[in-house]
């Protein structure tokens, strides 16, 4: 059996760029829950968001996380909010290996800065948003995380290359 392979961690992260680079070197599926949710619903994630609710997007987001850990052999992007439901981390923790994937709330901001997909940062000021829920989520990210990597200092390929060595250096793939 191969063992799955799940990326937690902030928006904006690399989660998915790093992701999709680990699952190509590996020969693997490389899965982003946000986009296999957007395919299902026919609509973006803030679509989602306006019509159903936090509440609704999250509904839906738990039972595709469900089903795609059931897999094996994926790599898989999660969205950055996946660590609220406590299903979500019991189904990650209990069905792979869990990467947090770690920024700094700067790096973060930069690399939002322009983006007007992700709702929660449409309001507000980005910065303050972005250290809340850092401040909030780190702690369910370190509670299921298996390895954390900082994203700030290098590049997606090395830093991909890099996670790809320690899983093997510890046995967690081949």
């Amino acid at each position: 059996m191969r063992q799955n392979i799940y990326f937690v961690g902030l928006m904006a992260v690399g989660k998915s760029t790093i992701g999709r680079l680990l699952a190509e070197s590996l020969g693997r599926e490389f899965l982003d829950s946000d986009h296999v949710i957007e395919e299902r619903a026919g609509a973006p994630v803030a679509w989602i968001f306006d019509v159903e609710g936090e509440r609704g997007f999250r509904d839906r987001e738990q039972a595709v996380i469900d089903e795609l850990t059931r897999r094996e052999g994926i790599v898989l992007a999660t969205g950055g909010g996946a660590v609220l439901r406590t299903a979500n981390r019991t189904a990650l923790a209990g069905r792979g290996c869990v990467v947090h994937l770690d920024s700094s709330v700067d790096r973060l901001v930069e690399r939002t800065c322009r983006d007007r997909k992700r709702p929660i940062l449409q309001v507000g000021d980005r910065r303050k948003t972005l250290s809340r829920l850092l401040e909030d989520r780190t702690p369910l990210y370190a509670e299921i995380a298996d390895y954390r990597f900082y994203t700030d200092s290098q590049g997606a390929r090395a830093l991909a290359r890099k996670i790809e060595r320690r899983l093997q250096d510890d046995g967690v793939i081949a």
